[in-house]
């Protein structure tokens, strides 16, 4: 089964890059700066003399800071892109005479909008990911503070996830159920 959240084993992999990278600078800059570290004199300038670099290192600057932004553009968009990726379903006629094709996201839509109805939920999204035969359904349930949920889980595993396995005609449908709680805003004291 691919991972549900893609972005995340990237964004701590690169986290940990950058962190060691930023101690390890601050390590030797203390250690530098204290004269621990013989490898560059404390005294000296760190450039030398007070001229401005040439017009094309300026240029290069100003071209890897706008690289850099882009960079962390992209690292930013893809958190908010945490969907699995779907597929088009295909299934083929016996005859000759055609086949049907449904969009994954198609078959998810009343599922959502029937766990949506459970008593104590506030929101509800799925996505169908995978192949047709080796399919995930990935369910996000946003719950108020009065649901019970476990048989919340129950519900959809018993009922919704049962009537789409049947819709589907397959044989297992491996779930993935996640919880959240809606923000409710605290009682105040007077």
């Amino acid at each position: 089964m691919a991972s549900l959240n893609r972005p995340a084993r990237l964004n701590r992999s690169l986290l940990a890059v950058f962190g060691l990278v930023l101690l390890a600078a601050g390590a030797f800059a203390i250690t530098t700066s204290y004269g621990w570290l013989r490898l560059v004199d404390r005294d000296r300038p760190l450039v030398p003399g007070a001229a401005l670099p040439p017009t094309w290192v300026l240029y290069l600057v100003v071209v890897a800071v706008i690289v850099l932004g882009l960079l962390c553009l992209r690292w930013l968009g893809a958190q908010a892109l945490r969907r699995p990726k779907t597929t088009t379903w295909r299934w083929e006629s016996v005859t000759q005479d055609g086949g049907t094709r449904l969009d994954a996201s198609v078959a998810t839509g009343p599922f959502a909008e029937d766990v949506g109805r459970y008593p104590g939920v506030e929101t509800a999204d799925a996505t169908l990911s995978g192949t047709q035969d080796d399919p995930t359904l990935l369910v996000t349930v946003t719950a108020g503070a009065e649901a019970d949920l476990a048989q919340l889980r129950q519900r959809i595993a018993e009922d919704a996830v049962a009537r789409l396995r049947q819709a589907l005609d397959l044989a297992e449908l491996p779930t993935v159920v996640e919880f959240r709680f809606a923000d409710q805003p605290g009682t105040r004291v007077r």
